[in-house]
């Protein structure tokens, strides 16, 4: 059965919390078009996300889901806490979506509510404005959406909430929380499956499908993006997966697979040796496993991300490889829709000039990524949880060297 994943309190606790950032903000309308943040708040998951969605969310009442009116059968399947608008294909969602503003209670703002209560009219007060926060930064809001609504709302005041429901996702829920360790489960299937695969001759396709089988088979849904299982010629591309080539003995193989239960993503990364592993990749593990060691430590409530990085960055310094620096040593991770398991169009890093303050309860793609450094090449990386006891790895794969 395909079913909302959360609890009524779980979602109720979400948009609880979202309000309370709206009414610090004093806006009376919030219009979410991130896939993920729709989802967080509403756990509508299918794949009609291609089209522009949007969850109208009033300080007060009940939110407006407006989506194509083909998807209504999986929206009362699905969602529990929304009312649905459909709109026809030969119009857009930001049609329907105007429509909606100018006629449903929803559009009142609280000073206009108050009036209503009074009975005094609000049709002959159009001096009230309605503040209005939109995602500008979202996959699902274009340039055209956005100008559509801002041309035909009248009495608006708009403002950029970009980011503000996001941030609620960064520290994750004990449900969440159990989700990210299934996920993990399929993500070690999926890791071990393409690893068993890999062998001088092996076809890129039959490695992929291997693992992909296995991540199904251990409850896994399709991921985020990926996996990304690439030859030694193209382990530098950061975004490509399998081809059409063989694997030949003395290669390296480059694995990063994400397991994917109810959207949550549990991204690993290992490197893996065809017939022998050079000495200098061997040297090279001992670096990338201790800096990774150097991460888990680091990871505490109230650190800054850049410290991370820092505690990461000092053990490759120590190793006499001061000139090496990658863009981050891991990432946030939860939710995510193709085609990204970062969780939206944007990587919220474990970088260098991040003060991003580290909470209990966020998830880690935490990442010892060696290659192109001249010294030899090793890559590990593993789905993290901060709990109360500190760094707790999710993805059990062992981290090598691994000699197939």
């Amino acid at each position: 059965m395909y079913a909302n994943p959360f609890s009524d309190q779980e979602l109720e606790a979400r948009l609880k919390r979202l309000r309370a950032r709206m009414a610090e903000r004093d806006i009376d309308l919030a219009l979410l078009s991130t896939p993920e943040n729709i989802f967080y708040l509403t756990g509508l998951d299918h794949w009609g996300y291609f089209a522009p969605h949007l969850l109208i969310v009033p300080l007060e009442g009940d939110m407006t889901l407006v989506t194509r009116a083909m998807e209504r059968v999986t929206v009362e399947h699905q969602v529990r806490n929304a009312l649905f608008e459909g709109h026809s294909d030969s119009e857009t969602a930001a049609d329907m979506a105007v429509r909606h503003l100018r006629a449903r209670s929803t559009a009142k703002t609280r000073q206009q509510q108050a009036l209503v209560e009074t009975e005094q009219v609000i049709d002959a007060l159009p001096g009230f404005t309605r503040r209005i926060g939109v995602e500008t930064w979202s996959s699902g809001h274009s340039y055209g959406f956005g100008a559509a609504l801002r041309e035909n709302v009248e009495h608006a005041v708009w403002t950029d909430i970009t980011g503000m429901a996001d941030e609620l996702r960064l520290v994750k829920s004990p449900e969440e929380q159990e989700i990210m360790r299934r996920a993990a489960v399929a993500s070690d299937a999926g890791t071990a499956a393409a690893v068993a695969a890999i062998h001088d001759g092996a076809a890129e396709a039959d490695v992929a499908a291997e693992c992909i089988a296995a991540m199904t088979r251990a409850g896994g849904t399709p991921p985020g993006f990926g996996p990304f299982i690439r030859p030694e010629a193209r382990m530098a591309e950061e975004h490509t997966s399998w081809g059409d080539g063989i694997y030949r003995k003395g290669e390296r193989v480059f694995l990063e697979v994400a397991g994917c239960v109810a959207r949550y993503n549990a991204p690993q990364g290992r490197l893996v040796n065809i017939g022998s592993i050079p000495d200098e990749d061997a040297e090279m593990a001992e670096v990338s496993k201790e800096a990774f060691d150097a991460i888990l430590a680091a990871l505490k409530p109230g650190v800054r991300a850049r410290d991370v990085y820092d505690a990461w960055q000092k053990v490759v310094d120590d190793a006499g490889m001061p000139h090496y620096r990658r863009h981050h040593c891991g990432y946030l991770v939860g939710i995510g829709f193709p085609p990204s398991w970062t969780g939206g169009n944007k990587v919220t890093g474990l970088r260098h000039d991040s003060d991003l303050e580290i909470q209990e309860g966020m998830t880690f793609h935490a990442m010892s990524w060696f290659t192109e450094t001249g010294r030899g090449n090793f890559f590990v990386s593993n789905t993290v949880l901060l709990g109360p006891n500190g760094a707790e790895v999710l993805t059990k794969t062992p981290a090598g060297p691994t000699v197939v």
